[in-house]
């Protein structure tokens, strides 16, 4: 019984003098942030409420069913005939400025890092020389094992036709290394662009002449309005490789022709930037047409982009969607890749880490 009342006696003094146990300092010492973050859960409190009305009601949240996931439990999937780790697509962006090494090299340093795809942007510079080469030669960096795609405009892919030069397509998939070609289609961008370029063929026309000719995956794409249901009727019918919506929401190159002319010019075409379809909608048409077309429905992969600004915007569309797709950014990745790597990465990092607490607990309605 002696050691039981010590125990007892030391455990009083201990109480009447403020002086913990060992055991209540082992359990302290394994919290050594308690104090500062009870103060911080005071002070912060009334800050933290969340108004109903600003609730996202796109999921259920279900906090039962699942422990917290493990890092890196993304599962490998299949798209574009590679594999890939995480389903994000970095879309589409700068052609041949200054800073355009810097970023595709970022880029595609942390598409490697991640398991991620990606397209260049527009690689019309490369098509009569490689002065430009450098700056998109990233494959290297990539690695083979994941999509890496080459992009021209549809106005150099008419003109190269008309032209009978094609073949310059094949050499700069070649010389890029890439998995195959992203046609952007922007009639609106020519039209308002100072410098644009006039199509004399629709533009479907065009498509539909490359994959009889050319022996390589297509994508086809918008740049940031969207394309409406008899477009992507047409566009899902052809043995394209994916659509990648480029809806309306993110980067609107119409717009940014606008702000780069006259103050008149601004003020009668304004309204042109403000047409489009957002990717919710154009997730909604493209369930829509896979009921519709049945066997019809050749190109069966998807890139949602264009306004998804966050991981919660692409869980939900790409599980809305009943296609196997993956979701797209630009200008986020654009922000954080002009300079230091590490802060690309980190921002990439937490996307990944978003998608991994989702798939955990949350379910979209």
């Amino acid at each position: 019984m002696e050691p039981v009342v010590n125990s007892f006696l030391n455990l009083k003094m201990n109480k009447q003098t403020n002086i913990p146990s060992e055991s209540e300092a082992k359990r302290m010492d394994n919290d050594p942030t308690a104090e500062s973050r009870k103060r911080d859960h005071i002070e912060l409190a009334f800050q933290s409420q969340i108004e109903e009305g600003k609730l996202d009601t796109r999921f259920y949240y279900e906090p039962l069913l699942s422990a917290h996931p493990d890092r890196n439990s993304l599962l490998d999937f299949d798209f574009l005939g590679k594999k890939m780790r995480a389903p994000i697509w970095v879309s589409s962006m700068t052609g041949g400025t200054e800073f355009a090494g810097i970023i595709n090299h970022n880029l595609a340093k942390v598409c490697k890092d991640f398991g991620m795809g990606m397209g260049l942007g527009s690689c019309r510079s490369l098509l009569f020389g490689d002065e430009h080469l450098k700056d998109f030669d990233v494959r290297h960096l990539i690695g083979e094992d994941l999509p890496f795609y080459a992009n021209l405009g549809i106005a150099q892919l008419e003109e190269l036709i008309e032209k009978n030069e094609i073949y310059l397509i094949n050499d700069l998939i070649g010389k890029l290394k890439a998995d195959g070609l992203i046609i952007h289609v922007n009639p609106f961008q020519e039209w308002l662009q100072p410098e644009g370029d006039r199509f004399r063929k629709p533009p479907i026309d065009t498509i539909e002449f490359l994959l009889e000719k050319l022996n390589i995956p297509i994508i086809v794409k918008e740049v940031g309005q969207g394309m409406g249901y008899e477009s992507l009727k047409r566009l899902f019918q052809l043995p394209l490789e994916a659509v990648d919506f480029a809806a309306n929401g993110g980067t609107n190159f119409s717009k940014v022709e606008l702000l780069r002319s006259n103050e008149q010019k601004q003020s009668i075409f304004q309204k042109l930037a403000y047409v489009g379809h957002s990717a919710e909608e154009m997730t909604f048409m493209t369930n829509q047409l896979i009921a519709e077309l049945g066997d019809k429905m050749r190109c069966r992969q998807v890139i949602i982009s264009g306004g998804v600004k966050n991981f919660l915007d692409g869980y939900y569309l790409i599980n809305k969607l009943d296609l196997p797709s993956i979701y797209g950014q630009a200008s986020s990745f654009l922000k954080h890749a002009r300079g230091d790597y590490d802060k690309l990465f980190n921002y990439v990092e937490a996307q990944v880490q978003g998608l991994e607490i989702a798939n955990a607990y949350l379910a979209v309605k």
